[in-house]
């Protein structure tokens, strides 16, 4: 587990540092790829050996027999996650957007309106419009430095033809773990105005040392009948190249929903995907998730502690995930500037706020999930392109 370790991933189709110069103008020779969420680390050995497994029998045909796959997830939530989930509410799609994107198919028709807290991840956006569905945007407020929901100021703003309600616990980017008591709310929310609820937890491993995850289903039990809740290796263990997700589902009618149009669409699993994940969730992945945390969290300590020393930056504490959500308002700067200083000035290639929807616009999201010297070097360029600041 040296996380420390510089993997050279320039020209291995690397969305994250072969795409940034493209994306961002950022070019790969001195920049720092800090926008795509996936990690500069290798996952587990276990996982790793399980591929090699593959590798060495030599073929590669349809998987089936998914019982230990299944047995491995239901494990997992469990020992990790207190939450106690049957085998047959488990479905598997290509990755959480997908999953997202499912659920907008199954649980919505064309013309109909998903809510979404923003600013949020803005995959979910994508998809919703790309599906003829509208977003009805729900901004969050900002109290004592994070991200708090205001129910009463929502019922205004809802148009009537809301059907469902996609929420990211933890928060992505502005990195919250929600209480139970928040949890609950949203989820009675989504029951007063008969709203499909679908609890994206795909960073519920990423949890900073002191923070507890909750699943939705624990928070809200009574709302199980509107209720899915998304998970998945890629994230926690960085194989997001497998493309594969954990849609679960505890109400029967919701399933036989779900199911139907998995069919239609002819889904099935990718092998490898189902490999890596059964590897992944195991008592050596549990133990190299602790040691990963750790090292998160030391890179938060690192970066907060830098960026906030900057006048006009404020880096919002993180709880979880390892996407550091940076403000920039206190500059007085407008958001084109403070983009080309990152980019142009720091060569840096990060997310802009505005992407995630309102509430994001003064904002930057920065991934710290590679080796410290890189955040380090980070830091010292973003202290170099505001330097006229200080």
């Amino acid at each position: 587990m040296n996380f420390d370790e510089i993997i050279e991933r320039r020209g291995t189709h690397s969305a994250k540092w072969d795409m940034m110069e493209k994306s961002y103008g950022v070019a790969a020779a001195d920049g720092i790829a800090m926008w795509v969420a996936d990690m500069d680390f290798r996952p587990p050995q276990v996982v790793l050996d399980a591929l090699q497994g593959m590798v060495d029998h030599g073929v590669f045909g349809y998987f089936g027999d998914d019982r230990a796959y299944k047995a491995a997830i239901t494990w997992w939530m469990e020992t990790r996650h207190g939450w106690s989930v049957a085998p047959e509410w488990i479905f598997t799609t290509h990755g959480l957007v997908n999953g997202t994107a499912m659920c907008v198919e199954a649980y919505s028709r064309p013309g109909d309106a998903v809510v979404l807290f923003t600013p949020v991840y803005h995959a979910f956006a994508r998809v919703i419009k790309a599906a003829g569905r509208s977003v009805t945007e729900l901004p969050m407020v900002v109290r004592d430095g994070r991200y708090s929901l205001d129910f009463d100021a929502y019922e205004s703003r809802l148009t009537g033809r809301e059907t469902m309600l996609v929420f990211c616990s933890p928060h992505n980017p502005g990195g919250r773990v929600w209480t139970s008591a928040e949890l609950a709310q949203v989820a009675a929310f989504a029951q007063k105005h008969d709203l499909v609820l679908v609890s994206d937890e795909i960073h519920h491993d990423l949890v900073m040392p002191g923070q507890n995850h909750t699943v939705m289903a624990r928070a809200a039990p009574e709302a199980l009948d509107r209720m899915v809740v998304m998970t998945a290796t890629t994230k926690t263990f960085n194989i997001a190249g497998c493309h594969s997700g954990n849609v679960i589902i505890p109400d029967p009618a919701l399933r036989e929903t779900f199911a139907a149009r998995m069919a239609g669409l002819g889904i099935s699993a990718n092998s490898f995907g189902l490999v890596m994940a059964t590897a992944a969730y195991s008592p050596e992945g549990a133990a190299w998730v602790d040691a990963l945390t750790g090292y998160l969290d030391d890179n938060r300590k690192l970066f907060d502690e830098g960026v906030n020393a900057i006048p006009g930056l404020s880096s919002m504490p993180l709880e979880a995930t390892y996407l550091a959500w940076v403000d920039f308002a206190g500059t007085g700067m407008e958001i084109p500037e403070v983009v080309a200083r990152v980019e142009r000035d720091a060569r840096i290639a990060a997310n802009h706020g505005p992407t995630f929807g309102a509430g994001g616009e003064s904002f930057m999201r920065f991934n710290l999930a590679t080796p410290r010297s890189r955040v380090v070097e980070a830091v010292e360029r973003l202290h170099a392109a505001f330097k006229d600041l200080q």
